[in-house]
């Protein structure tokens, strides 16, 4: 992708939730087992400051990934917070070719990833909220009758956590979860936006092939998502496939005809392609949605581009094509 592309923009996804929770049982639908445990997840123990790597490790290795803490140290720790950020865990998970998703803020889709045999690492805070001690760990199960949480924490392979314990301490370290999928698998719960997002992150990080699967996957299950046909443009154009990028772009344009971003990649591929009067006219329009906005200077760029461009180098190599307006 050269850099006049713009990438597939991220989503946020608004953290709610209570802070106080009722006993599992009272919260557990009636189609799910009354208990779990993913008795097979890796486990290794947790050194003081290097719970993050440790706790990744054992999400990887649940969905295939053997790694060791170690390896994943380097990657993920930051000395000078004596630990590790989410933006660093999930970047990892990347890294090692997986798709981190992080679930909703309630527990309905832990349980569910559990149901689907996937482990969830979570953010914990195990103190109080004005005197924090960030911590992760690994849920692989729970048991309703007895009311309990089952982890992998620290340097226990099996920690029992009454349930309402368990969920405070999530409440206060914000309610984060992320689990590691397959590029292209879908957990059974999945928001679009959410998937979306992770697929974005993955083009963003440079996994091409990986973001390629994943965009798949969502424009089967979700078609009217721009930012999925944006993204899949992208990688098309990485591909060298303008005409299939064209055709995401035009897509993205129809669902969302604001979209500055695919209007600007869409009048790149059609510079590329010769098609230099329709490829100013798109440029045009998305210099106009983008002024004032943080891609303002990104399409600038590329308008300047194709205006320098010869209109009589090539004949356009789409023909008989109706572009969106």
């Amino acid at each position: 992708m050269i850099r006049r592309l713009l990438p597939a923009a991220a989503l946020v996804v608004a953290l709610n939730g209570c802070a106080t929770s009722p006993p599992l049982a009272d919260g557990l639908s009636l189609d799910a087992p009354r208990s779990i445990e993913l008795g097979d997840t890796p486990f290794f123990p947790q050194d003081e400051y290097q719970c993050g790597p440790a706790a990744l490790a054992m999400l990887l290795g649940a969905s295939g990934v053997a790694v060791e803490p170690q390896a994943l140290a380097p990657q993920v720790f930051l000395p000078g917070r004596r630990g590790s950020l989410q933006a660093e865990l999930i970047g990892a998970a990347r890294r090692n070719g997986r798709l981190p998703y992080q679930l909703a803020a309630t527990a309905d889709e832990m349980i569910a990833e559990l149901v689907e045999g996937r482990p969830v690492l979570v953010l914990q805070n195990l103190r109080a909220t004005r005197w924090p001690r960030w911590h992760y760990a690994v849920l692989i199960g729970y048991d309703a009758d007895r009311n309990i949480a089952i982890l992998r924490s620290g340097r226990e392979e099996r920690l029992e956590m009454r349930w309402q314990r368990f969920a405070g301490s999530w409440h206060r370290g914000g309610r984060w979860a992320i689990t590691a999928l397959e590029p292209g698998e879908i957990p059974m719960h999945a928001s679009a936006a959410r998937y979306v997002e992770a697929a974005a992150g993955l083009e963003a990080a440079g996994q091409r092939r990986a973001a390629a699967e994943t965009y798949d996957s969502a424009l089967a299950r979700w078609p009217d998502q721009p930012i999925a046909w944006l993204g899949r443009g992208n990688i098309a154009y990485a591909d060298g496939e303008l005409e299939a990028a064209a055709d995401a772009y035009a897509r993205a344009i129809l669902l969302a005809p604001k979209d500055a971003a695919a209007r600007n990649n869409l009048a790149q591929v059609l510079a590329d392609a010769h098609c230099l009067d329709e490829s100013r006219a798109q440029v045009g329009r998305a210099a106009t949605l983008a002024a004032g906005t943080a891609i303002a200077a990104a399409v600038e760029d590329t308008q300047k581009s194709i205006e320098a461009q010869d209109a009589l180098q090539a004949a356009c190599r789409f023909t008989d094509r109706i572009w969106p307006d």
